[in-house]
Formats: structure tokens, sequence, C-alpha cells
């Protein structure tokens, strides 16, 4: 994996990537595309801008790339639906397929422990080979699910192409930064009444992991998870913030009524979302550790503590 190209590079996770992998005596070269520049670069990294559903012959032309990490979708939910799944679906296919014109020797691609779903009737514990039920009304999780169904007619016409699938939760740390984040940093946040146990990785254990799958050439699918949950209440009590809790019968048609009029200020995601907090979907972390050997240097709770002496810290 000598020249690793990433797409999405300008967001919070490709420079966290970024960051990782310019130390890596084994990385000679990275390129980065994204449709605006990063906010800091490296000798490494050569950008270029262009959106993942642009013609990418001129990225791979020329740049012997031998690996792919692809990181660019849309995960915050925003109001055109249409918008969103064009760049999370067509984007990707696009990606892969000109990866794959171009004689790309591995994919890792960036799916999500969502595309399993928030159902209550999920098992306590979800792995790999759990069934992909990624909610119809919640499209990040939905279209999760169907760029994975996808992807298997993409492996099977591509032997040659090693790919790996992470399916990591909810990524925290110091950059944690999403719709999520600023919800708990609220002083009074709102909950439905009754919440399912949460689940996270640290940014840091994240990039590790994906690093070694890729040297290591651990094709396949990985839950990416943390070791052990926490509750919304333990993360309100941890920033210092309260819980309003609301039943979900008047939470929700409430929160409808302040998206569709886009009150960010009270909320940023349609009602669908707040069953990512209504019912459990906790991903087993085994597979990871039996095949990497890899020992977790944060646990969910310490994950969300490094965020919140972050957020604690700038006040």
């Amino acid at each position: 994996m000598k020249h690793i190209l990433i797409t999405g590079v300008s967001g919070y996770f490709g420079q966290k990537l970024v960051g990782h992998f310019k130390d890596k005596p084994d990385v000679e070269r990275i390129t980065g595309i994204d449709i605006r520049p990063p906010a800091s670069g490296d000798g490494k990294l050569e950008f270029i801008r262009c959106d993942v559903r642009d013609d990418l012959e001129k990225v791979f032309t020329g740049r012997s790339i031998d690996c792919v990490i692809h990181t660019a979708y849309i995960l915050p939910p925003i109001h055109d639906t249409a918008l969103m799944e064009d760049i999370n679906i067509n984007g990707t296919k696009n990606v892969l397929s000109a990866a794959a014109a171009s004689g790309v020797r591995w994919i890792m691609d960036c799916s999500s422990t969502t595309a399993y779903g928030f159902h209550p009737d999920n098992p306590a514990v979800l792995t790999e080979e759990s069934e992909l039920r990624g909610n119809e009304d919640f499209t990040y999780a939905k279209n999760k699910r169907e760029i994975e169904g996808w992807m298997g007619g993409f492996e099977k016409d591509h032997p040659e192409i090693g790919l790996t699938v992470i399916r990591p939760c909810f990524v925290v740390g110091p950059g944690f930064t999403n719709p999520l984040a600023r919800h708990l940093c609220k002083k009074l946040c709102i909950l439905p009444l009754t919440t399912a146990d949460f689940q996270y990785i640290h940014e840091d254990d994240l990039v590790e992991i994906m690093y070694l799958l890729l040297m290591r050439e651990k094709a396949g699918v990985y839950n990416l998870a943390a070791d052990g949950t926490m509750t919304f209440g333990e993360m309100l009590s941890i920033l210092g913030n309260l819980p309003l809790r609301v039943p979900a019968w008047l939470l929700w048609p409430l929160n409808d009524l302040a998206w569709k009029l886009r009150l960010s200020f009270i909320t940023e995601f349609p009602s669908p979302s707040l069953n990512l907090t209504r019912y459990p979907w906790i991903a087993s972390n085994e597979k990871v550790k039996r095949e990497l050997g890899y020992r977790f240097r944060y646990t969910t709770k310490t994950a969300f503590e490094s965020f919140a002496a972050y957020v604690k810290g700038r006040g």
C-alpha cells in the first residue's frame, strides 16, 4: 500500500487519516480528493479538487495508486435527501468502478454499524454476520445497507481486488463534531423518555485499526467499536448537562416540525434519527480483536471522556 487515495480528504475523518498515515514509512504518497481543500496539508499529500461523482480518470491516470480508502459520505442528515443519496450511493459506485478500471489492488470502504438499523428486536450484540436492516426512513443507514448489497456484486466481478469493509460505530474524540455531538452539548438536552445504551470508538483506535487492516491485507467485513457501552444520562453527566425527557409520541411531531421549519437551534436531524437513541444497535468487536490481536486504547466511556475534556477545555 505505497500510494493511497483518500476520498473526502478534507473532512474530519479524512484529515485524521492523513495525519496518521503520513508518519508511516510504508506509505510513500497520499492523494486526496474533496470538493474543498483540506485545512492543513502535508508533504506526502497531493490534493485534487473534485466531486466523487465526477469523471475520476484524471485522478488515477499516471499516479500508480494501489489502494483506495473511500470515506466521502454525507452522514449528518440534510433536507435534500436526493442529493444525499446521489453522493452516498452513486459517488461510491463511481469511485469503486474507477478504481477497478485503473487497476487498484485494494479498496477499503467505510460503511457503518448503522447499516444494521435501529430496531427494538435487534439482538443484544450484532456480529458481522447479522442481517443488515438499515432503516428505510433514516437515509444514511439505508444508504449503507444498499451500498453493501451492491458491493457483493462488485466483489464477484473483481476477484483481483482485495476489499475491506469497515463498519465503525459513532466515532468520538477531540475532533468529534456532528449533530449528535452538538445536541449533547446543550445545557438542556431533549431526549426520548426511554433510551438504549450507546457505543463509541475513539478516532485514534479507528485510524490505527484501518492502517493495520490494510497493511496486513485483511479482506472482509469488520465491525469497529470500543469495549463497553454507556447511557445518555452518563454522557450528559460527564458534560455537565441535563436531560429533558419527552415521550416519543410527543417528541416525534415536535421534532418533525422543527426540522421542517429548519429550526437548527432546536434540532439538526429529522425525527427518524431519534430511533438511534431509542433502540439498541450494539456491535461486537471480537472479530477485529481476534484477527488483528488488537487491544483498544479506549473504551466507549474513556473515548467519550476525551471528547468531554476537549469540550470543557474550550469552555
